[in-house]
This record gives C-alpha cells, structure tokens and sequence, in this order.
C-alpha cells in the first residue's frame, strides 16, 4: 500500500511516498541517492546494507519502510560531520581496513552501533558482533584493529 512515510534520515526529515513494504535500501539507494548503502545477498545475511535504526544496527535489504516511520536512520553518508570524517571511518583509513570497500560501509555502521552500546569492547566482543558482515577480500584483522582504536578515539571524541 503506497502511503507517505516520514522519518528522520542523517539527522534531517526525510518523507517519501512509497510502498510501506518497500525494503529501506531500495528508498535510499534510488529514491533518495544515497548509494554508500549496498546491496549484497538481500537476505540479510552478508551485511553490506546495514544502516542504523534508531541505535540498533538492521539490514537494510529486509526492512520495510512501514518499520522507518517516525524512526531516525544513520547511514554511512551521515556519520561524517561537518567535513570531518567519524573516529571508526579514521580508524578504518588509518589501519587500511577495506580492500575493494564493498562491504566497507555496512563494517563501520555496525561497529558503530556495537561502540553506542559497548564503548570499551573486549577482542572477542567484537569479533562476535562482526561475524556476521562478511568480507571476501580478507580485512579481517585490520577491520578489529580499527575498531579497537576507535573506540578509544570515541571516548575522547563522543558524537
């Protein structure tokens, strides 16, 4: 059913009339132009499409916009601020932890929900919560590298 849905996106209002069973990366993809959100396996399975809702990190590809009404969305386009990328996407840089970037976008925004709830994670912590955003070209160690010194950089940086 075709029906205008707001929501906040990036920190703006956002409102879209659409199918309220219209999956959330296909509005943010090609209705509103943000291609850093990527589709992948659309089963939710392999991460590439994770963007924020509300705190929590959700796969993209299978949620329905009826789920984003009145909700705040966080994608990788809204994490920089004011020209200045987020500590994890320094992180990330820093300790070259992408290779081909495909996945890059879903890595970051869900290391960022596991840091909003976990600021001081252990190894395995986040080893545990990534597990589930495959990377094929093998970044793996550096990915946990980047997210361990980001979240010390969080601390002193808190947005």
């Amino acid at each position: 059913m075709q029906r205008t849905i707001s929501f906040t996106l990036n920190g703006k209002p956002a409102r879209v009339t659409v199918d309220d069973e219209r999956m959330l990366l296909w509005v943010l993809r090609y209705d509103l132009g943000l291609t850093g959100t990527k589709f992948g396996c659309g089963a939710a399975q392999c991460g590439a499409c994770t963007v924020i809702l509300g705190k929590e990190a959700v796969r993209s590809c299978v949620t329905p916009m009826k789920d984003v009404a009145g909700k705040q969305v966080l994608t990788i386009e809204g994490l920089r601020k004011d020209g200045r990328l987020h500590p994890i996407q320094e992180a990330f840089v820093k300790h070259h932890a992408f290779q081909c970037g495909y996945c890059t976008s879903g890595m970051i925004l869900n290391a960022y929900a596991l840091l909003l709830k976990k600021p001081r994670p252990k190894r395995a912590d986040i080893l545990r919560l990534m597990d589930d955003n495959l990377c094929r070209c093998g970044s793996h160690t550096r990915i946990v590298d980047a997210i361990q010194e980001a979240a010390g950089a969080m601390k002193v940086d808190a947005r």
